[in-house]
């Protein structure tokens, strides 16, 4: 069984932005959306599954970049592999987790972001 992801931008309004961090260096502060409750079948899914699920999490969205994000021009020799409003997959247990008024954030470094997606619901867990 698979979940999907609520496919809307990551709802972020001014006073929610105003209390996330900005990240330092070459970070990126990345927002993990929200597991639907029921896969694609319409079948609730168990709160063990939602919880594995989210806590194994692959997909985020670019909030905000450090800045010295992707400027080492030996390291990314072609620019930047993402930028903000980006949806990205990472390494499943990259960064540094917490949340912000509920919603889940990571700090991770501008090298753990593995690939950029259009379309966080084609993307399934394994």
């Amino acid at each position: 069984m698979s979940a999907t992801v609520n496919v809307d931008d990551v709802k972020v309004n001014k006073t929610l932005r105003a209390k996330l961090p900005e990240p330092t260096g070459y970070r990126l502060l990345i927002a993990i959306p929200e597991i639907n409750e029921k896969t694609d079948g319409g079948v609730f899914m168990p709160d063990q599954l939602k919880s594995a699920e989210e806590t194994a999490s692959i997909i985020g969205f670019v909030l905000k970049a450090g800045p010295d994000a992707y400027k080492d021009e030996n390291k990314f020799p072609t620019g930047a592999w993402c930028g903000e409003k980006s949806w990205v997959l990472m390494g499943r247990y990259a960064g540094n987790r917490f949340k912000v008024d509920g919603l889940e954030v990571r700090l991770i470094n501008d090298d753990n972001i593995i690939a950029t997606i259009l379309d966080p619901a084609d993307i399934s867990y394994v």
